[in-house]
């Protein structure tokens, strides 16, 4: 972790974007995009972040809310499942990290993503592989993108109880293909994913 921020940090470039998204690969749900910018992603308690895939539901709410008191500035994108369907995730993904970027009240002197570089922003950035799991900016991203999107997931289960999306977040598993065969599909889930529109065109 850190040694890319740290050489940023060494060369005097700051401040640092951090932008990650979660709900990519969820055929239910929309997809959420966070930039994050910390005033030092080395201070030490920023060390209990980490990739929002390796921290338990319950701790991530706990640092979500350390990220929040200590950021300078944060911007969340939510895309509707039917932006996903309209532009496609990929189109509709790197979109959303413009926006999500645009949408800081601070500009940033550099921006790091995961996985994939944000073509069109107008800034330096970098894409970095596994840069939610090397990186703290984008780390602290992933947990507020991730957390964000878990509560919406929550509360379209309370309107939808039917598919268990509180459990799975939209993801396909056992449990929701079983509710997709018993009761269809509903306004939440993405029509371009294979196995939903399987189910709408079979």
């Amino acid at each position: 972790m850190k040694v890319i921020e740290q050489l940023l940090i060494n060369a005097g470039i700051a401040p640092i974007a951090g932008v990650d998204e979660a709900g990519r690969g969820a055929c239910a749900g929309p997809l959420v995009i966070a930039a994050v910018i910390v005033p030092n992603p080395l201070a030490p308690e920023l060390s209990v972040v980490r990739d929002s895939k390796e921290i338990a539901e319950n701790k991530r709410e706990e640092i979500f809310e350390v990220i929040k008191s200590i950021a300078t500035s944060i911007s969340v994108v939510i895309v509707a499942a039917s932006e996903v369907d309209s532009r496609g995730v990929h189109a509709a993904n790197l979109d959303g990290m413009r926006r999500a970027v645009y949408g800081l009240e601070q500009i940033p002197a550099y921006v790091l993503t995961d996985g994939y570089a944000i073509e069109g922003l107008g800034l330096p950035n970098l894409a970095v592989w596994k840069g939610d799991q090397v990186v703290v900016s984008i780390s602290a991203a992933s947990i507020i993108a991730k957390v964000t999107r878990d509560r919406i997931m929550r509360d379209l289960d309370l309107q939808f109880p039917e598919y268990g999306f509180a459990g799975h977040k939209g993801y396909i598993t056992a449990s929701h293909t079983r509710a997709l065969k018993s009761h269809g599909v509903c306004t939440e889930h993405r029509r371009s994913f294979a196995n939903i529109a399987a189910l709408i065109h079979k």
